[in-house]
């Protein structure tokens, strides 16, 4: 088993930057914002000293895990990207920018930032990767895991070697106390075959984006409480429409058991309100024959 440090590199509450490091290859499991990239490379500069950034892996496409990298290879210019195939072919689009652009500018200025370089066209993949891939990453080497259900481009990378999965939001985001955030934006179903698919892995260490490192048994623990939770919140929907409500009484729902204190400075109540309205369309799209003429 190879001796890793995974260090926690994010700037606020909300991004998502951990710091995969064996002493020869040093590699970062996503980026964060875009208007806290300059400041999480000073963060890396500390811990690797005149050492360089070797990877960046990149779990999805969503702003606050990729638009970090542009500003943080500025540093470290020769550390090679490595994403999906389809996180590449959004990175090419100008409307996609232009959204995650807008995304982070709003972000900045919840936190009293309103000026900062716009690097956003600058979002590159330098190696793209496909479900079932193999990536050697210097001396570390991940099998590349498709875990679409937050996106179409969601992915997840496994060292067999440490039994480490580096994990993406479609396996839900801890918040502690038992809250296991969910975020299934493109597909519940979806979602459940990836949980299955991460169990069958049994991974020894899962790395939980905008949280950190758990190990053996809470590795455990968390896939299948975090499962668990997303089949309950589901079916509440369900039940939800099938008595009679509608779909702001399913996002009231959602509100009252996940936007707690602890989860607000992380998440802010418009992309709340969006993420959830998103997930209760889509367990009202997909539970419909289940669900009948109540729908």
């Amino acid at each position: 088993m190879m001796d890793l440090s995974i260090t926690d590199v994010r700037v606020l509450p909300g991004d998502s930057g951990f710091l995969i490091d064996n002493g020869c290859t040093a590699i970062l499991c996503d980026t964060g914002f875009g208007f806290t990239g300059y400041r999480m490379a000073e963060k890396i500069k500390s811990i690797l000293g005149k050492r360089k950034l070797d990877y960046i892996l990149l779990t999805h496409s969503h702003y606050d895990h990729v638009l970090g990298a542009c500003y943080i290879l500025k540093s470290y210019p020769q550390a090679k990207v490595v994403a999906g195939e389809y996180v590449k072919k959004i990175f090419s689009k100008p409307s996609a920018r232009a959204t995650m652009r807008a995304l982070d500018r709003s972000a900045a200025q919840k936190q009293g930032v309103c000026e900062y370089d716009d690097l956003t066209d600058e979002l590159k993949v330098d190696i793209a990767v496909n479900d079932g891939d193999e990536i050697a990453c210097g001396d570390m080497t991940f099998q590349v895991i498709g875990l679409p259900g937050h996106t179409k481009c969601s992915i997840g990378f496994y060292m067999g070697e440490n039994g480490l999965l580096l994990g993406t939001e479609t396996l839900g985001v801890y918040f502690g106390r038992g809250l296991y955030l969910q975020n299934y934006l493109v597909g519940y179903q979806m979602t459940l075959d990836s949980f299955e698919k991460a169990k069958t892995l049994e991974p020894k260490k899962l790395l939980i984006p905008h949280y950190g490192v758990v190990e053996r048994d809470e590795a455990r623990e968390f896939l299948e409480n975090s499962q668990k939770m997303a089949v309950e919140t589901a079916q509440r929907v369900r039940e939800i429409f099938a008595s009679g409500g509608g779909r702001e009484d399913a996002i009231a729902y959602f509100k009252e058991l996940f936007y707690v204190e602890r989860v607000r400075p992380a998440y802010p109540i418009d992309a709340f309100y969006l993420n959830t309205g998103i997930m209760v369309d889509r367990i009202r799209t997909e539970l419909l024959d289940s669900i009948g003429e109540c729908v």
